[in-house]
């Protein structure tokens, strides 16, 4: 009899990924000919090999800061009209070759005017690219959904322009709105007017909140500027305790946590209001250790925060700089968390709950995609 490894397990899976970035999805490859097509000649590396171990390498160092210096390179091959719709049709295809049935692919239009395109243009461009890809796997029999968010950078001033901007595109592929960039020393409050007129419009956005900064980046997000989901929101678990002590003194690694254990954490205020209005959090298990936003798959509060029925998204956040894919991320979880596919499936449906879409369209996504391809591999379950 065969055994089924983990790796093959998770192929058959489908995936469902809302926080992953267009600019930190590229191929090495993809990088090098675009920076020989356009002179761009401050690569730190000139093969593949090369270029892919310094990327990674560099987003290891533990920093926020450092991992986002890393995209200066990527953006600065991102800056003509060909070259983004290249970039965002190769991501769609190589999240659709990964499983994905439905993604959320956010940049930042503001990056990329330096060779003189308009953000409507930048915009065009990169739903031409997810356009193109999406056809493309069609013809190879793979189905993907994939929308953009548009992110206004925290530490700029430009975010009322690129809310507006997502306003502008949402009926043409555009189906949200984000900021993103260091937290520290820029709160999301310091965006509030964006915030306020997303929401007169009617409009969806989700904040980068709770990695690198704490639980008032949290509450910021959440009840000054109103947000849907929390990008990461991984601090969230400060706002736990267990026999009265925060859960992250206790030695022993969250995957290994008995039930008794996981039932006995006691919610703070802030902790129990996410949980209570099942606000989505979009972990980044790979990610967040290369930002030393956690200290290893094991101890990623991700685990104890599912089984204690948090609203939990897996994903991918920048594929190049953490060298993985949703497989890999679901695979980590199998191999190195305790869990199991029946746990996956659970965040799927609860990801795709979660998008930024119509209900009618995601429920038809779940209904034709999502549970289907887990009971070929586990067996038929319930919508919860």
């Amino acid at each position: 009899m065969t055994v089924e490894t983990t790796d093959e397990l998770v192929a058959r899976l489908p995936k469902v990924v809302l926080h992953d970035h267009l600019d930190g999805g590229l191929s090495p490859r993809t990088v090098l000919e675009l920076a020989h097509e356009q002179g761009y000649a401050e690569l730190p590396a000139d093969s593949v090999d090369a270029l892919a171990a310094w990327f990674r390498d560099s987003a290891d160092s533990g920093s926020l800061e450092r991992y986002l210096e890393t995209f200066a390179h990527t953006v600065g091959v991102m800056q003509t009209e060909d070259a983004l719709r290249r970039v965002a049709s190769e991501c769609v295809l190589d999240l659709a070759e990964d499983g994905v049935v439905y993604a959320e692919v956010r940049y930042a239009p503001e990056q990329h005017l330096q060779q003189g395109l308009e953000l409507d243009q930048v915009v065009a461009a990169v739903t031409a690219g997810f356009q193109d890809g999406m056809a493309q796997a069609a013809e190879q029999g793979r189905e993907i959904t994939v929308c953009s968010l548009l992110t206004a950078m925290r530490h700029a001033a430009r975010s009322r322009e690129i809310a507006a901007l997502a306003v502008r595109h949402r009926d043409a592929g555009v189906a949200g709105f984000d900021i993103a960039g260091a937290e520290a020393g820029f709160p999301p409050t310091r965006h509030l007017d964006a915030f306020e007129y997303l929401r007169r419009e009617n409009a969806h956005f989700t904040i980068h909140a709770g990695e690198a900064f704490g639980l008032p980046s949290i509450w910021e997000a959440l009840q000054w500027c109103g947000t849907e989901r929390l990008g990461h929101g991984v601090r969230i678990v400060d706002d736990l305790t267990l026999d009265g002590r925060p859960v992250a003194e206790v030695p022993t690694p969250f995957a290994q946590w008995s039930d008794e254990q996981v039932a006995a954490v006691h919610l703070g205020r802030l902790a129990a209001y996410v949980r209570d209005r099942r606000i989505p959090l979009e972990m980044c298990p790979s990610s967040n250790l290369q930002t030393g936003a956690a200290p290893s798959i094991e101890a990623h509060p991700i685990t104890l925060l599912e089984r204690l029925r948090f609203r939990i998204t897996l994903n991918t956040d920048n594929r190049l700089m953490s060298s993985t894919t949703m497989g890999r991320e679901m695979g980590l979880l199998l191999d190195h968390a305790g869990w199991e596919v029946a746990d996956l499936r659970r965040v799927t449906i609860d990801a795709m709950k979660s998008a930024f879409l119509p209900y009618r369209h995601r429920r038809d996504l779940i209904d034709r995609l999502v549970l289907p391809g887990y009971a070929a591999v586990i067996g038929p379950a319930t919508l919860r």
